[in-house]
């Protein structure tokens, strides 16, 4: 795992190298949210899968499964951005089927700085049955919208066919031994944000957020507040 620009997603990140400027006060989580695959630390598997992916991109569905906080919208993002992608976000319940009509209807053109379209779905396990059925009829390879890429993130798949599971490709993402990495971002971001100010105790942070960098940021932004 190299050093690399900070996240906000359970799974990230690094030295703040690369970050988007801010004009205005952010939260930790969004300030240090990373903006490239490359940039997560931890998801060594999908950072590796995802990255062979951008350098060779074709339309195809992705489903990203795991926990909230464990980075899968980040993902989508970056993903998006490292293949110069059109995001069109579709939020947690509003994947009904005239949301869906009107996204991929707008897929089926080229996207305004030529390349592909991605269409993110958070939450996709929350969607109504008919927006899963609209779904099931675009994602064959016959109504495939084209230079198109479906990412679906969901917390579990049990309300999900298993049509619609068959035609995605699954990434699972976990804060299964990211502790190590989280507390080493924390110790960063404290560097960067008050390096005269006594430290908290990281691993505690780390450990009270379960392996949550999210959560791990939120709980170390009210300790900076304290510092």
């Amino acid at each position: 795992m190299a050093t690399q620009s900070i996240a906000h997603d359970p799974a990230l990140e690094g030295t703040g190298q690369g970050q988007a400027p801010f004009g205005f006060p952010v939260s930790l989580t969004e300030k240090y949210r990373p903006r490239r695959i490359a940039d997560f630390a931890g998801l060594g598997k999908q950072r590796k899968i995802l990255s062979k992916f951008a350098a060779n991109p074709y339309p195809s569905a992705w489903l990203f499964l795991g926990a909230s906080g464990t980075g899968k919208t980040t993902m989508a993002l970056a993903l998006a951005a490292e293949i110069g992608a059109e995001v069109h976000h579709i939020p947690s319940q509003e994947c009904n089927v005239q949301n869906l009509a009107d996204v991929i209807r707008m897929c089926w053109y080229v996207p305004q700085g030529g390349g592909f379209h991605l269409v993110l779905v958070d939450e996709a396990d929350q969607m109504s049955n008919a927006a899963q059925l609209a779904l099931l009829s675009k994602m064959d390879s016959t109504a495939f919208p084209p230079m198109t890429i479906f990412v679906f993130t969901c917390n579990a798949t049990d309300r999900l066919e298993a049509r619609f599971l068959s035609r995605c490709r699954k990434l699972e993402f976990s804060t299964y031994g990211l502790g190590p990495e989280i507390t080493r971002l924390l110790k960063q971001v404290w560097n960067e944000e008050a390096p005269d100010a006594e430290a908290p105790n990281f691993a505690r942070i780390v450990k009270d957020s379960a392996n949550n960098a999210r959560d791990a940021l939120t709980k170390l932004e009210l300790a900076l507040m304290e510092a």
